[in-house]
């Protein structure tokens, strides 16, 4: 089935398509603390609500990119319902190809849970930092691995041990690059399981509302593989973190 219409589906209900509570992203979002007017570039902006919700608390001004037609429709009514008469741009595209207008630098540039966009985290914290103005904040959501992975586990899920790495390399790896890290937001497990057992929600309601769809089974088989890599090791074996950089 269409990659972007599994996420759409799967992340039906998630105001966040991350392992980020409410109370985090609130933590988050007081504090940036940004001045009226400061730019910000959000890669894979999933739904939009990182954006929406700081031109709400800041009146910000800022650029969404995703690859995602669905998410960057979601994106779009969200400006429309909560924000529409702010600077507010959402894009289709890569985000690998994304070119800033006229070399634009901005505030605040991010990427949260979507480092393949640019490879891995070390590619993903260049490429933004790139973006990023002299004293402007770099700002990437990292999983980690909380212990050595089993072998079961990464052949089961088809990884390799690189897919991560440690918290403290996450935030060495940007430090050695000449960013400041500034804070860590860590996910617990309530984070995670709300994040993962909300999808399992989302696709049952889906096929009851949609017993023709073909892809049904597909996706009944996806499902049930990422439940069970979830719950027998992932649970246990890697979390999630938001790391805020200061770029120099």
């Amino acid at each position: 089935m269409d990659r972007w219409k599994y996420y759409d589906i799967t992340h039906k209900y998630h105001i966040l398509c991350n392992p980020l509570s409410n109370e985090k992203f609130e933590r988050f979002c007081d504090l940036l603390s940004l001045s009226k007017g400061s730019r910000v570039l959000d890669i894979a902006c999933g739904k939009g609500e990182v954006l929406v919700r700081l031109v709400e608390k800041y009146r910000i001004s800022g650029v969404g990119v995703d690859i995602s037609p669905f998410y960057i429709r979601d994106c779009k009514e969200k400006h429309r319902q909560r924000a529409s008469k702010t600077d507010l741009t959402f894009i289709e595209l890569d985000g690998a190809k994304y070119q800033p207008a006229s070399g634009e630098l901005f505030d605040v540039v991010m990427c949260l849970g979507a480092s393949w966009v640019f490879e891995d985290h070390i590619g993903t914290l260049r490429a933004l930092r790139k973006m990023a103005r002299p004293g402007g904040l770099v700002i990437v959501g990292e999983p980690f691995w909380l212990k050595e992975p089993d072998t079961e586990y990464l052949e089961a899920a088809s990884m390799t041990h690189d897919f991560s790495r440690s918290h403290e390399e996450n935030v060495c790896q940007g430090e050695e690059i000449g960013l400041n890290c500034l804070y860590t937001l860590v996910s617990n497990k309530d984070d995670w399981d709300h994040y993962e057992t909300l999808q399992w929600w989302a696709v049952d309601n889906y096929i009851q509302s949609h017993r023709d769809d073909p892809d049904n089974q597909e996706l009944l088989e996806k499902t049930k593989m990422e439940k069970e890599l979830y719950l027998r090791w992932g649970r246990d074996i890697i979390n999630w973190a938001v790391y805020i950089f200061r770029n120099p």
